[in-house]
């Protein structure tokens, strides 16, 4: 019998519990990981970036240093407090809570950054997800997901199970596919040219 997406208490409790509940200031897990996110993004810099999931806003204070925009969103009010928290001397940053799909922003964006939310999400919200994230999508725009490899009790889904539906309906190419024992990382883009031939050098 397949899983609902998890409920919003179970966020709203883990927060309540705890300012940082994965440890992401501390564990050089965390760390790497935003080392590596950051570094796969194609861009020096984008005019708009979204990333859903924001958590405690640790990933968004450095997505904020590459983007003229940045719209985060998280589903617990604690997280979206401690994310405003942590973006109140970044005037170009908003932070909004909401329920994803059903509160996915009307913007567009030439980058969507979803880290360690889908498997959250059972298949049917998640397709619903990705269905949003295309549409809102400019001519040139990116998605970027990573997330954990293991299964996570509770969760509906997996990260492979993830990565798979959005290669196989965001209909972008992809452009960057990482993966270790831990984690996996894929990057897709409207604009199918790489670094080196936007700069052209090839």
């Amino acid at each position: 019998m397949s899983q609902d997406s998890v409920d919003t208490r179970y966020f709203d409790e883990l927060f309540q519990a705890n300012e940082d509940p994965w440890s992401f200031r501390q564990r050089w897990y965390e760390q790497r990981k935003r080392a590596l996110t950051l570094a796969a993004l194609p861009r020096e810099r984008y005019r708009s970036i979204y990333e859903p999931g924001c958590a405690n806003g640790e990933l968004s204070a450095e997505l904020a240093t590459r983007c003229d925009n940045l719209l985060c969103s998280d589903t617990a009010t604690a997280a979206v407090a401690l994310a405003k928290q942590r973006l109140q001397d970044v005037p170009h940053a908003e932070v909004r809570l909401g329920r994803l799909p059903a509160d996915w922003p009307a913007q567009r964006f030439d980058m969507v950054v979803i880290s360690e939310l889908g498997y959250y999400l059972d298949r049917t919200d998640w397709l619903s997800l990705i269905d949003q994230a295309r549409q809102s999508l400019t001519e040139d725009g990116q998605l970027l997901a990573c997330h954990w490899r293991p299964a996570i009790d509770g969760c509906p889904q997996t990260a492979q199970q993830v990565h798979d539906l959005l290669n196989e309906h965001l209909n972008c190419p992809r452009l960057l596919h990482y993966q270790d024992a831990d984690l996996m990382l894929d990057l897709w883009s409207c604009d199918p040219r790489s670094v080196a031939t936007l700069e052209g050098l090839r």
